[in-house]
């Protein structure tokens, strides 16, 4: 079947009809923030443009690939509280932020680099800059199933997610606010407010503010956090054709003696296992820390040409610095009696991205069909340094049932001086081009390529060894999408990627990108999105096989380096459905099976190699699904329940360890005061489950989930 798929693929792609019969608009500069109203606040819409899924404003039922959003509206209802939690609701994403990983995402049998994390379309090349902070300032988030480097540049083979911020809107003037409080010490305090800022003929200028600031204790011991997270924009219509949008963000971000996990008891084989008794223990030292500071700016210029051919160029900036001090492995005793802990580690990120996009969008014909392209230019530059310093020698041994943490200065030699350790330089060229052909009335043809010029420099400051290596990628996708009815569309689609060696160029060694070439992707979906019961429900399905050779994977035998694996092949099929059973009873949920394995790929292990064809990848679930269900038991009152499911991972590449499955429940309820004013409770982890959100490779420590917890929040919007 994916073979007749492919061919039928490469055919079309030849053809010479690109066209489309509906006018392109100018690309939205703006968002609004404004909460939908009930009806659009539930379910899966699919006449919604998705701005990630293509650069031709397409909505989910026009493109032919998997699409789903998160938005203000279906954030609010599922009570999220950073932008990971909205991720998490969409179908087969599994996403965790344990120290040292940043944010990390599973998602199709693939993990780390292999899964593109943008802000606002922009990729940072770097996990640790997805680290999840306050949706306050967020307006949704975005996914693109399956390899999508024809749209955001080389990575990402199983899929990228975009955190889209909220701007200023014309809509109208508002001002909304929310204050939380739950277990643990956890609050949130946050505003927005968006305004008019005159009336009447000449330019019109619009602002949005929001802030929001959080804190909380933590539910393991002396884990204490506190973060700020401020977003400006200004949006100004000049005339009728040009409009310009200034949009600015800051987070501050500190937490104390953050968690590296939970050991597991020894003997380490079968099914992992933790001692509940002490699962909230802290073995950090006292004194550790995690810190990190970014700003980002953006210039987007909106020019109408007419009414078929629109411009817009954005030039961002981005500054991160991060901060690291801690001791992170520990390890049980043969007897479990005693955890040894070791890894002392410091170490400072600075990280550096300046960029400009321009792109042009046109609707006309083409030999009398009607065709939508888009072009588009980029250039950017991404440089980090970090300033390394790790002893890996065990410090001591504790007693799990009560010890002095210490302080990282008490480790033997970690008071050295700060000295640089690596410094990287990517600069990426890239062109890139889109159509969309409406071959028929119901048939069209969606088409993209996509060239990166990749030009990369490192350099080991410690041994003056320095490497320059370049590459070129040429990366595209062919699609048809026919509507079988008004309701029911059917697609396919075959689509590639391409990524550096090394999984992240920022972070890059000269070892791992000396010898290799381009990794390469490609992946055959089909599927289809459909309302059904008079429009009362909405569904999408998506069966997909990726195949990606020359993969990077974390090392199980020496910490912090990759390897790389010869081939791996992720299966799978995606359902997401949302029915109003009645007028006031809301069902949705989405359930997504993978099945990823290495076709080849030998291990060093001990200097020996092993084959681990057949095997699994590490912390990637089979399985994963959510439920939640919403009655309306009056006009001002409303109550809810939800279910999320994720299916056991393997903790190492030989998969002879594994971590169990779990499942977590909750409860809300929801209150108006006014029109204006709604009152909330909340009930996570109804059961008190005690689970791994994510295993260590190279520490075989669980990373915990949060216990049970009840959150009670008034949110006003006027």
């Amino acid at each position: 079947m994916f073979r007749m798929t492919t061919l039928a693929l490469l055919a079309c792609s030849t053809s010479l009809a690109w066209a489309q019969d509906d006018a392109l608009t100018l690309p939205a500069s703006t968002v609004s923030a404004v909460a939908a109203e009930p009806d659009e606040a539930t379910g899966i819409n699919l006449d919604k443009t998705i701005e990630s899924g293509s650069r031709l404003n397409l909505n989910a039922r026009e493109n032919p690939a998997s699409v789903s959003v998160a938005d203000r509206a279906t954030m609010e209802r599922l009570g999220v509280r950073n932008f990971q939690d909205a991720a998490n609701a969409l179908p087969g994403v599994n996403a965790s932020a344990p120290p040292g990983w940043g944010g990390y995402v599973a998602y199709r049998g693939f993990n780390g680099a292999q899964i593109g994390q943008l802000f606002n379309g922009i990729n940072l090349q770097y996990g640790g800059s997805a680290r999840p902070v306050g949706a306050w300032i967020y307006d949704r988030v975005e996914l693109l199933g399956g390899p999508s480097s024809f749209l955001n540049g080389s990575g990402a083979v199983g899929g990228s997610l975009n955190y889209i911020t909220k701007l200023a809107s014309r809509d109208k003037d508002s001002l909304e606010g929310r204050v939380s409080y739950s277990r643990y010490d956890t609050w949130e305090t946050a505003i927005g407010v968006n305004q008019a800022l005159n009336e009447g003929d000449g330019p019109r200028h619009y602002a949005r503010l929001d802030y929001s600031r959080t804190h909380t204790n933590g539910y393991i011991d002396r884990q204490e956090n506190q973060a700020g997270n401020l977003a400006f924009s200004l949006l100004s219509d000049i005339n009728d054709q040009l409009s310009h949008t200034l949009a600015i963000e800051y987070l501050e971000e500190q937490e104390d003696s953050p968690y590296w996990g939970s050991p597991v008891l020894q003997p380490l084989s079968g099914k992992l296992r933790i001692d509940k008794h002490n699962r909230f223990n802290n073995y950090n030292v006292e004194d550790g820390r995690y810190e990190q500071r970014t700003r980002w700016l953006r210039s987007i210029t909106d020019y109408r040409l007419d009414d078929a051919t629109q411009l817009r160029n954005t030039f961002y900036h981005y500054k991160g610095q991060r901060d690291y001090r801690n001791l992170e492995r520990y390890r049980y005793n043969a007897a479990n009696t005693e955890v040894t802990r070791s890894a002392a580690y410091r170490q400072r990120h600075d990280q550096e991205v300046n960029g400009d996009r321009f792109e042009l969008t046109h609707a006309g014909d083409l030999f009398g069909l009607a065709s939508d392209w888009a072009f588009g230019l980029e250039y950017s530059r991404n440089q980090q340094t970090n300033y390394p310093l790790s002893i890996s020698a065990n410090f001591d041994t504790v007693d799990p049932n009560g010890f002095n943490p210490g302080e990282f200065l008490d480790i033997p030699g970690m008071d050295a001086p700060r000295t640089k350790g690596r410094s990287t330089r990517t600069d990426t060229a890239s062109a890139f081009v889109e159509n969309r052909t409406r071959l028929t009335e119901r048939l069209a043809l969606i088409t993209a390529l996509r060239y990166d010029h990749i030009d990369f420099e490192v350099v080991e400051h410690a041994t003056r060894v320095e490497l320059d290596r370049r590459w070129d990628a040429f990366t595209g996708r062919a699609g048809l999408v026919y509507d079988l009815t008004d309701a029911i569309s059917l697609y396919t689609q075959y689509s590639t990627s391409a990524e550096p060696p090394g999984g992240t160029l920022t972070s890059a060694s000269v070892a791992q990108v000396a010898d290799f070439d381009l990794s390469t992707g490609r992946q055959v979906e089909v599927g289809s999105k459909f309302d059904f019961l008079d429009g009362r429900g909405s569904a999408t399905a998506a069966a997909y096989r990726i195949v990606r050779k020359n993969i990077s994977v974390p090392s199980s035998s020496v910490p912090n380096t990759t390897e790389q694996a010869g081939q791996q092949t992720s299966t799978g099929v995606e359902l997401a459905a949302s029915l109003k059973i009645t007028p006031q009873l809301l069902a949705a949920g989405n359930v997504a099976w993978v099945r990823a394995e290495y076709d080849e790929f030998n291990e060093n292990v001990g200097g020996v190699a092993v084959s681990r064809k057949g095997k699994n990848p590490v912390n990637i679930p089979e399985r994963v699904a959510n439920l939640w269900l919403t009655y309306d038991v009056a006009p001002d009152w409303q109550v809810g329940a939800d279910a999320r499911y994720v299916s056991s991972v393997y903790a190492n590449t030989a998969n002879t360890m594994w971590v169990p499955s779990y499942t977590v429940y909750g409860l809300f309820l929801k209150h108006d005061l006014d029109a204006h004013t709604e009152l909330s409770a909340r009930l996570r982890n109804l059961t008190d489950e005690t689970y791994a959100r994510f295993i260590h490779q190279s520490n075989t420590q669980y990373y915990l989930g949060e216990p049970r917890s009840l959150e009670v929040a008034v949110q006003w919007r006027y």
